[in-house]
């Protein structure tokens, strides 16, 4: 099974062998591409066995599901109808799933995930398509459907998995964060730019908290939700006092500020070392941009997981500074 990077040419004959695949790579490689049995989306950052972290804007990502995919269905998905999402995966040993950034569906995604029917009941993995960091507000991110050569940028495109009898999947999130000893914080609303935090019990202007309490926003917000820490990611504070988070916050749920790392990049290779998957179980995972940039991941190693570094990891539901993989073993 591939997990690599690999030039236009090398992937096209993939394709043209019918291999199955997930790729990542830059819209105008991705664009190139015949159609086939394939689910792409665009980003430039990787992991890859060899080189670790890395930019490649010349070269595609690849991870080569052939051997495990039994049979695929690519389904593209509006803001309506994706709450079937876990409905259509009836039958399904997983679901892979790449969202567009910055789209109006990621944000109803990111709200609503919890809510769709039969939430949680198959596995639902995936990413967030992005674009070179130079290219943001320039350049969309795309999601490509490769069974019909459509791209989308408000839409999410999913596949359908059906494993070998005897085989089963399962979901792994790495999170170096946990909750700090500090203010419990909870929000009225539901939304990606609270103006108002509600500090233990107390309102108060949430630019004006983060900046009273010198608040190191590399650090989320950390949620437990119902036993799993769910982070909350600061994108930025923009003129005017308003905060942007990378997913949304919800009302009933208490927040706190993540507990400070001496040290991001040993923390978050510590907890990589903890996580120990099967040999060769791992068939796919995803890293967080933030996390390759505040680890300084780029000529460095992650060792079993490689694949693309994203704008979300996607594991049921939008995830923030994660590392998300998908295991397949024997049951």
């Amino acid at each position: 099974m591939q997990q690599n990077i690999f030039s236009v040419s090398e992937v096209e004959q993939f394709i043209r062998n019918g291999r199955t695949l997930l790729v990542a790579g830059e819209e105008d490689l991705l664009g190139r591409l015949p159609q086939g049995k394939w689910l792409g989306g665009t980003i430039p950052y990787f992991v890859t066995p060899e080189s670790g972290g890395l930019v490649a804007r010349d070269q595609i990502f690849v991870t080569d599901i052939s051997e495990i995919a039994s049979a695929v269905t690519v389904v593209a998905y509006d803001e309506k109808s994706l709450g079937r999402v876990y409905i259509d995966a009836e039958g399904s040993g997983f679901s892979f799933i790449i969202v567009p950034s910055f789209s109006r569906l990621l944000a109803s995604f990111a709200l609503n995930a919890p809510h769709y029917r039969e939430f949680g009941c198959r596995p639902l993995v995936g990413w967030v398509a992005g674009v070179h960091l130079n290219d943001l507000k320039k350049v969309s991110p795309k999601v490509f459907d490769g069974t019909t050569g459509k791209v989308h940028e408000q839409e999410a495109v999913v596949m359908h998995v059906r494993l070998p009898a005897g085989k089963a999947a399962d979901v792994g999130i790495i999170n170096l964060f946990e909750q700090g000893d500090g203010d419990i914080l909870t929000f009225t609303a539901d939304g990606f730019t609270p103006s108002v935090v509600m500090v233990n019990g107390v309102p108060e202007n949430f630019a004006d908290y983060i900046a009273r309490n010198k608040l190191n926003t590399e650090l989320p917000l950390v949620a437990d939700y119902y036993g799993a820490l769910v982070n909350i990611s600061f994108q930025g504070i923009e003129p005017g006092g308003v905060v942007k988070l990378y997913a949304p916050v919800f009302s009933g749920i208490r927040y706190k500020h993540a507990k400070p790392v001496s040290n991001y990049a040993d923390a978050f290779s510590a907890q990589l070392q903890k996580s120990r998957p099967s040999v060769g179980s791992v068939i796919f995972s995803c890293n967080c941009i933030l996390n390759y940039l505040y680890s300084g991941l780029e000529g460095k190693k992650n060792e079993p997981f490689v694949g693309p570094v994203t704008f979300g990891e996607i594991a049921y539901q939008l995830l923030n500074q994660t590392l998300v993989y998908l295991e397949v073993h024997d049951v």
